[in-house]
């Protein structure tokens, strides 16, 4: 029986053998063309992972040197290989950071960016629920694109006559002359992200709450501003740095240093031959701790808002 079986497996064989073209390589060979994909698959990864790499190594590297450059005293900074660990590590310098202003710069920072982020996320999410409820109206439409015109006009360019308006208001020299330009350069963005989250959300479920009475204000609060609130978790981080971080409008509408943010106080830790290096990378360290934090609590909203009101 053994020998009837092999026969017909050699049989099979052979039979599928003859079947096979002259030039066809066996069947579990893979062809050139399989080669090749393969070849090209395993590079197309290794580039992919080497440049993952070199991406992370560009991040990581300056914030290593702006950590390690913080724990080193001013003589080792000098001394010692930029990349290297601190031989005698201190906190000295943030000890030295502080003992100073720091905490009223920060202070003043805090009050500009919460304030900046409440009236741009309130005045936008109004502009926004306005153009989506009157979608196809010529107003609506025109409203819609001054916003976006908005994000053409670049900030340096205007700062002039930003800067006349400030004068002219007597605000000059207060934290409400940075709150209000920042919050108008930030509106363009937010009105965008808004609508087009907005726009998303089914026409019924106004309807509905017309037919049950609602007006329009219980409409924004009652169901567009739950609705769209990873949109306004994104608008709200995004605001919020841009903000935490500006420079031009601190430096140009502001002169008291009990006046001055964080970004602008920076500027501050330098000496009478030369800038505070340790000291300075510290006060940074320090600066960058509250958006830091901000953004671990806010991540999962903030990828929610970044994904969400774009699938039409």
């Amino acid at each position: 029986m053994s020998t009837t079986v092999t026969k017909a497996r050699q049989s099979s064989r052979t039979g599928t053998d003859r079947d096979r073209s002259p030039g066809q390589p066996p069947a579990s060979a893979p062809s050139g063309r399989a080669r090749r994909l393969t070849a090209a698959g395993a590079v197309r990864r290794a580039l992919t992972g080497s440049t993952t790499l070199l991406w992370a190594a560009i991040v990581v590297v300056p914030v290593y040197w702006l950590v390690v450059t913080s724990l080193r005293t001013r003589a080792d900074f000098t001394a010692d290989s930029p990349l290297a660990l601190p031989g005698h590590p201190t906190l000295d310098n943030y000890r030295t950071v502080l003992a100073g202003d720091f905490t009223t710069y920060l202070l003043n920072s805090v009050i500009v960016t919460v304030a900046t982020v409440a009236l741009t996320l309130a005045v936008a999410l109004m502009a926004a629920f306005a153009i989506v409820r009157g979608a196809g109206s010529r107003l609506s439409r025109l409203s819609f694109r001054l916003f976006l015109l908005g994000l053409a006009i670049p900030l340096q360019a205007v700062i002039i006559p930003v800067y006349l308006l400030i004068i002219r208001m007597q605000l000059y020299d207060s934290l409400l002359a940075i709150v209000l330009p920042s919050a108008a350069f930030a509106l363009p963005i937010t009105v965008m992200i808004l609508v087009s989250f907005l726009r998303d959300v089914p026409r019924s479920l106004f309807e509905a709450m017309i037919v049950d009475g609602a007006t329009d204000w219980r409409m924004l609060f009652s169901l567009a501003a739950p609705l769209a609130r990873p949109a306004l978790m994104t608008v709200a981080v995004y605001d919020g740095l841009q903000v935490w971080n500006g420079f031009l409008f601190p430096l140009i509408l502001t002169q008291s240093g009990d006046k001055a943010v964080l970004p602008l106080a920076l500027t501050l830790y330098r000496g009478q031959f030369g800038i505070d290096v340790p000291a300075t990378m510290a006060a940074v360290v320090l600066s960058t701790l509250p958006m830091l934090a901000l953004f671990i609590l806010a991540r999962r909203q903030l990828v929610a808002g970044l994904t969400a009101g774009f699938s039409k």
